[in-house]
C-alpha cells in the first residue's frame, strides 16, 4: 500500500497525517506532496524524515490512494491524472462534490455505495458532515421534511492565514487580513462568496450536499453560516421538521446508538457540546435536544465537531480505510 497526502504542509494536511498515525493506518510507503514552493522541504512523520515531492513526481509513483487537501483548482487539474494511473483520490475540496459522476461520501452513511470504478471520491463540506452524521438515523426513522441550520464556524476553516489574523488581532499585532473585517471579538455572517440568490456558497453547499448524501431532493433546507473567533471546531443550531412525530427519549436513544456520535445533553449540570471540548476529537457531539414548541414534529438540536478532524481529515481517512479494506 502506497498512500499520498497532497497538500501535506497545510492545516488539514497536518491533521490527515495525525489521524493516519492515531488510527494506525497500514501502508508500506508514504508520499508527502505539496506545491512547488514546498518541494524539497523535510517533514517528520512518526520519527521518520520525508522529503516533500511535487505532484508530477507523485503521479509517476502511482500510489493506491491519494488524499487531497490542496484546493479546488489543484484537484480539478490533478485528481484526473492520479485516477488515470489507477489511484483512488479522496478529495477534500468542493471541486467534485456536486458532480453527478462522483460520489459524496460520509462513511457512516453511504460508504457501501463505493465501487472499484469510483476513482475520484468527494469529501463533503465540514459543516455538512457533522450535521448529516447527527441526522442520518433520525431521517431513517422519522423522515426529514425541512432543516433550518445556523452555523458558528471556527477560523481554522479558513486556514492558517485566518488563524494568524485572529491571533495577531488578539495580540495587537498588525498583519495580513484573511477576512474583509476584524474577526476577534466579532462574528462575520459571510463564509465563502455571496451568490446571486443572496446566500453564500458555504450556505448553498450545506443545502445541496445534504440532499445528495441522503439521496433525497425533497428535503427543504435553509442555512445561515457565520464565522466566529474560535479554534476548536464548528457549532450548529439545527431545527429539523419530520414527516411524523417523534418521542424525545427515542431520539436520544437513536443518537446514542449512532456510530460516531456522542450525546452531551444534561443542561442542569451545564453539559452540552462546545468547540473547546470537541477539539482534536473525531466524534460529532449532540446536545440541547428539545421539542420546538412553535410547530409540530419539529426538533431543536445543537451539533459540534472539530472541523479539521471529522469535518475534513478524519472523514477522508475513514474513506481511505474503507477503500483499503473493501475495494483495493
Amino acid at each position: 500500500m502506497k498512500i499520498a497526502v497532497v497538500g501535506a504542509t497545510g492545516l488539514v494536511g497536518g491533521e490527515i497525517l495525525e489521524v493516519l498515525n492515531e488510527r494506525n493506518f497500514k501502508f508500506d510507503e508514504l508520499l508527502l506532496v505539496a506545491s512547488e514552493r514546498s518541494v524539497g522541504k523535510t517533514m517528520n512523520y512518526k520519527g521518520v524524515d520525508y522529503e516533500v515531492i511535487g505532484l508530477e513526481d507523485a503521479v509517476a509513483q502511482k500510489p493506491e490512494i491519494a488524499i487531497f487537501s490542496a484546493g479546488g483548482s489543484t484537484s480539478l487539474e490533478w485528481a484526473p491524472k492520479f485516477a488515470a494511473v489507477g489511484t483512488f483520490v479522496v478529495d477534500n475540496s468542493s471541486a467534485w462534490r456536486m458532480s453527478p459522476d462522483h460520489k459524496l461520501i460520509v462513511p457512516e452513511i453511504n460508504a457501501k455505495t463505493l465501487t472499484p470504478s469510483d476513482k475520484i471520491i468527494a469529501n463533503p463540506n465540514c459543516s455538512t458532515i457533522q450535521m448529516v452524521v447527527a441526522l442520518a438515523a433520525l431521517h431513517s426513522k422519522y423522515t426529514i421534511k425541512r432543516i433550518v441550520v445556523s452555523t458558528y464556524q471556527s477560523v481554522t476553516g479558513s486556514g492558517k492565514a485566518a488563524v494568524d489574523q485572529m491571533m495577531n488581532e488578539r495580540n495587537g499585532i498588525e498583519g495580513k487580513m484573511a477576512y474583509p473585517h476584524k474577526i476577534d471579538m466579532n462574528a462575520l455572517p459571510h463564509i465563502d462568496v455571496f451568490l446571486d440568490n443572496g446566500y453564500t456558497k458555504e450556505e448553498m453547499k450545506m443545502v445541496n450536499e445534504t440532499k445528495k448524501i441522503f439521496g433525497d431532493d425533497s428535503i427543504r433546507i435553509t442555512s445561515t453560516t457565520v464565522r466566529i473567533p474560535t479554534m476548536g471546531g464548528h457549532s450548529e443550531a439545527v431545527n429539523v421538521e419530520f414527516a411524523i412525530d417523534y418521542d424525545l427519549a427515542e431520539v436520544r436513544t437513536l443518537l446514542e446508538n449512532t456510530e460516531g456520535v456522542i450525546v452531551q445533553d444534561d443542561p442542569k449540570n451545564n453539559l452540552y457540546p462546545m468547540p473547546l471540548t470537541a477539539h482534536k476529537r473525531d466524534e460529532v457531539f449532540v446536545g440541547r435536544l428539545r421539542r420546538d414548541e412553535s410547530q409540530p414534529n419539529t426538533l431543536n438540536m445543537w451539533i459540534v465537531a472539530d472541523n479539521l478532524r471529522k469535518g475534513a481529515a478524519t472523514n477522508a481517512v475513514q474513506i481511505a480505510e474503507y477503500l483499503s479494506k473493501n475495494i483495493i
